[in-house]
């Protein structure tokens, strides 16, 4: 397994010297190259410094990629070269079981700052998995940090009034995907629990708006790919929870 650390430091958004940027840094993984193993790429940010924040946002992560690698805990994975091998781990024992019908694994993940202001830094991640099967699963996972704490907020956690926003969001969902203001939400073929309209479980910030990710399987199905609506921002800071002391 190769582990690449680059020299190209990320910052965005804002100048590179102001205090407001959190330096992080590229940070690269690859899984063995051999004809028997999975291929695996990782290319993930690093916070640089060791602060309260730099480490929540690199646990944040790494806990992201543990559960993506090591999804069947072969080997309680507690870092990233560990769940490479737990990953590698699996595919060689269904390999041994299944010699003739065992198709090749593949993970990769690619890990950019997308947001960043004086109080709030969004890392969003990328993801596939294949292990077999008619095809991988591709996501994307939204990391929000508030920076005055280190702490990793929720989609609701970044709201002032959640269900407030909801009606926003959900104003906006019906418009771009065409559905009509008194038909369920689920007329035109979506797929919402109970036949209400509810937000993703990734919320996250771009330069630009705030975006709603739904993820493949969780409001459609799999051929409809990722829905995504995207909130401009000078529409949807009022409803964010910003501190400002």
């Amino acid at each position: 397994m190769k582990i690449i650390l680059s020299i190209c430091f990320l910052f965005a958004f804002v100048s590179c010297t102001s205090d407001s940027v959190t330096a992080l840094e590229i940070r690269e993984f690859e899984g063995a190259v051999c004809a028997d193993c999975p291929k695996v790429r990782i290319s993930i940010p690093e916070a640089r410094e060791n602060t309260i924040l730099g480490k929540s946002v690199n646990t944040g992560i790494r806990e992201e990629i543990i559960e993506l690698l090591d999804f069947a805990q072969n080997k309680n994975a507690v870092d990233i070269p560990g769940a490479i091998d737990a990953f590698t781990e699996g595919f060689r024992n269904l390999q041994e079981e299944f010699p003739e019908e065992l198709t090749g694994w593949e993970a990769s993940v690619a890990g950019t700052r997308s947001y960043e202001d004086p109080f709030l830094l969004t890392i969003e991640l990328e993801t596939y998995i294949f292990t077999g099967g008619a095809h991988g699963y591709g996501a994307t996972r939204y990391l929000n940090f508030d920076k005055k704490t280190g702490a990793e907020l929720s989609g609701s956690e970044l709201l002032k009034d959640p269900e407030a926003f909801s009606a926003f969001a959900e104003r906006a969902f019906r418009e771009k995907y065409d559905i009509p203001a008194g038909a369920p939400i689920n007329s035109t073929g979506f797929m919402f629990e109970d036949n209400q309209f509810t937000l993703p479980e990734n919320i996250g910030l771009s330069a630009d708006a705030i975006v709603l990710h739904y993820n493949p399987y969780e409001v459609a199905s799999y051929a409809d790919g990722s829905l995504i609506l995207e909130i401009p921002l000078e529409k949807g800071l009022a409803f964010l929870e910003r501190s400002t002391k």
